[in-house]
C-alpha cells in the first residue's frame, strides 16, 4: 500500500495538505474540507483515515485533475509520522496541538512534540507550516527555511446557531456551535489563505467525521452529543465544556470511558478531570473510577443498560471515551439503534 500510494503521489501534481496533533487533526481536516470543496477540485481523507492504510487510500482517490489532496497522518510512537509523510510528500504541514497524548510509548510531552514535528521535517524547503501561536514544546522541533503561519488563540462569537471566529479582519461564520472548534477552524482557514483559496461568505456547513460531536435528538426536547470516537485529557476537557454549553438549563449526563494510552501518569490524568456543574456521571471501565463518578460501570454493554434506565426525557447527554472502551453502542442504545 505504501507503493501504491508513493507512485500515485509521484504522478500528481496537485498540492498536499497533510494534518498531524494530539487533538482536533479529524475536524480539522473535516472543517478544511468544507473550505475548499466550493473551489477547487478536492481529495480529502475519509473520517480518520490517518495510517500507514488510510493515508494510501487517500491517495489512491486522486484523479488527473484534482488540485488538492487533504490527508490526516496519526502516530503512536516516534518514526510513524515520518513514515507517513515520505509516502504523502506533503506541501503544507499543520500540527493542531500538542498534547497529553499516546504517553504510555512516548513517556513525555517533549516527546509527543518531536514525534509530531516529524511532519515538518518532511517539507519541502520554502514548505508551509501551519502550527499554534503558543505550543512551546513544539519550538525546538521547528526547521529553519519553512514558511511558518501562526493561528490562534480563537476569538469567536455565537449567534443563531453558529459559530463566528475572527480571521484576517472579518469573521467567519461556521454552523456548529461548539467552542472547541474555533482552534481546528482557524487552522484551516489559515491552510485556506496559504492556499490562496477565497474565505466564504456564508455560514460554513460542515459534516464531521462519524462519532466526533455528531449531535441527535433525544425524546422529549433531549440531545445527544455522541463523542465517542476517542479521548484524551485536553479534548475530555472540551466535551464537557461543550456539554454544558449545550444544556441550556436542562440536566446534564456525561457517560465518560476510561482515557487509554497515558502511562503511569493515567490515574492522575483521570483524576484532575473537572466533571463539576454535570448532574449525573458514568464511568466506563477501570480508569474511569479517577473520575469519582456517581455510578461506574465496567464496560460499554453495561453501560448501554444503564444508560437506559438513567436517561430521562430532555436530558443532554455526552458519550465520550476511548476508541478502546466503545462507548457508540451506548450511543446507539439511547438514539434507539438496534445491535448488530
Amino acid at each position: 500500500m505504501a507503493a501504491i500510494g508513493r507512485a500515485v503521489r509521484e504522478s500528481t501534481r496537485a498540492r498536499v495538505v497533510a494534518i498531524t496533533g494530539s487533538v482536533g487533526k479529524t475536524s480539522t481536516k473535516d472543517i478544511l474540507a468544507a473550505l475548499l470543496r466550493p473551489h477547487v477540485r478536492l481529495v480529502a481523507a475519509e473520517d480518520g483515515f490517518n495510517n500507514e492504510l488510510g493515508l494510501p487510500l487517500t491517495l489512491c482517490r486522486v484523479e488527473a485533475d484534482t488540485e488538492v489532496v487533504v490527508t490526516e497522518m496519526g502516530m503512536r510512537g516516534s518514526g510513524q509520522i515520518r513514515a507517513l509523510a515520505e509516502i504523502a510528500r506533503p506541501d503544507i504541514g499543520v500540527i493542531t496541538a500538542i498534547a497529553p497524548v499516546h504517553l504510555e510509548l512516548l513517556g513525555s510531552i517533549e516527546n509527543v512534540a518531536r514525534a509530531k514535528a516529524e511532519l515538518l521535517d518532511a517539507l519541502p524547503p520554502g514548505g508551509i507550516a501551519v502550527l499554534p501561536a503558543h505550543a512551546p514544546e513544539l519550538e525546538p522541533f521547528v526547521p529553519d527555511g519553512l514558511d511558518v503561519r501562526r493561528f490562534g488563540p480563537a476569538t469567536t462569537h455565537a449567534r443563531d446557531g453558529a459559530l463566528s471566529v475572527e480571521f484576517a479582519g472579518r469573521e467567519i461564520a461556521f454552523a456548529f456551535t461548539a467552542r472547541h472548534q474555533a482552534e481546528n477552524a482557524l487552522a484551516a482557514l489559515t491552510v485556506c489563505e496559504a492556499l490562496g483559496v477565497p474565505l466564504p461568505e456564508a455560514a460554513v456547513e460542515v459534516s464531521f467525521s462519524r462519532l466526533r460531536s455528531q449531535e441527535s435528538e433525544l425524546p422529549g426536547g433531549g440531545l445527544l452529543i455522541n463523542d465517542a470516537w476517542n479521548a484524551n485529557p485536553v479534548a475530555m476537557r472540551a466535551a464537557l465544556e461543550h456539554l454544558r454549553d449545550r444544556a441550556a438549563g436542562r440536566r446534564t449526563v456525561a457517560i465518560l470511558g476510561e482515557m487509554a494510552e497515558l502511562g503511569a501518569d493515567a490515574p492522575r490524568f483521570h483524576a484532575d478531570l473537572d466533571t463539576s456543574g454535570v448532574d449525573l456521571v458514568i464511568g466506563v471501565g477501570g480508569l474511569a473510577r479517577g473520575y469519582e463518578p456517581d455510578t461506574w460501570v465496567a464496560d460499554a454493554s453495561e453501560a448501554a443498560s444503564l444508560a437506559r434506565e438513567l436517561v430521562r426525557p430532555g436530558d443532554v447527554v455526552l458519550v465520550k471515551g476511548s476508541r478502546s472502551v466503545g462507548l457508540e453502542i451506548v450511543a446507539d442504545a439511547l438514539s434507539g439503534v438496534a445491535a448488530p
